[in-house]
Parts: C-alpha cells; structure tokens; sequence
C-alpha cells in the first residue's frame, strides 16, 4: 500500500502542475502594472481548473504523509523525482515544449538516481 502512496503523491502532483501550466498558458502574459498584476492573478485563483491543481496539490500533501508512514524519507523521496519526468514528457506532447540532449541526460540520471536509491530498501 505504501506504493500506492507514493503513485498518488506523484499523480497528483504531476496534475497540478501540468493544469497550471495550461490555464496560465491560456491566460496570457503577466501584466505590467502592480494592480493589473494582482488582477490577473486573482483571475487566476478564481479559476476551476486552478482550483483543482491547488486542490491536486493538497490530496498529493495527503498522500505524501501516509507514504511517510510506510517508507523511510531517504527512500521514498528520491521516487518524487519521477514526477519531473512525466511533467516533461507531458510538456513536449502537450505543449511542445524542445527536447535538449542537456535534459534527457539530466533525466536519465534522475532515472538511475531512482533506481540506485530503491534497492537500498
């Protein structure tokens, strides 16, 4: 069950940030002026589907504690980095985002990162 935690922590996790991504991509550029600032990111925080990704944020915080609860954090952790790797794959087929050889590298170290840190369980 612990895993089912940690999934969750990312799943949500890698929800909100993508939302995020999309609604303010939709809203356009942040304004200039301070009050034209703080209006566009009120507007912002009105939006349901920001909502959700805050609401995303808070189930993944959930989620988190009860992994805490099976898992050692110097264990459990390094798997959080799993969720840069599906917010960039996401973000090349939904944003078209560029792939760098500079970040495939640095992801494929995340991915050894990981699987060097779960055998020490």
């Amino acid at each position: 069950m612990g895993y089912f935690y940690i999934f969750g922590t990312i799943l949500f996790t890698v929800y909100g940030q993508i939302v995020l991504k999309w609604q303010v991509d939709q809203s356009g550029s942040l304004p200039e002026g301070l009050w034209d600032k703080f209006l566009f990111l009120l507007q912002l925080l009105l939006n349901p589907w920001i909502i959700s990704g805050f609401l995303s944020a808070f189930l993944a915080a959930l989620c988190w504690m009860a992994a805490m609860t099976k898992f050692n954090i110097s264990y459990a952790y390094p798997f959080m980095s799993l969720s840069f790797v599906l917010v960039f794959v996401l973000s090349i087929f939904l944003f078209g985002d560029p792939v760098t050889v500079h970040k495939v590298v640095g992801l494929g170290l995340i991915i050894a990162g990981i699987l060097v840190t779960s055998q020490s369980l």
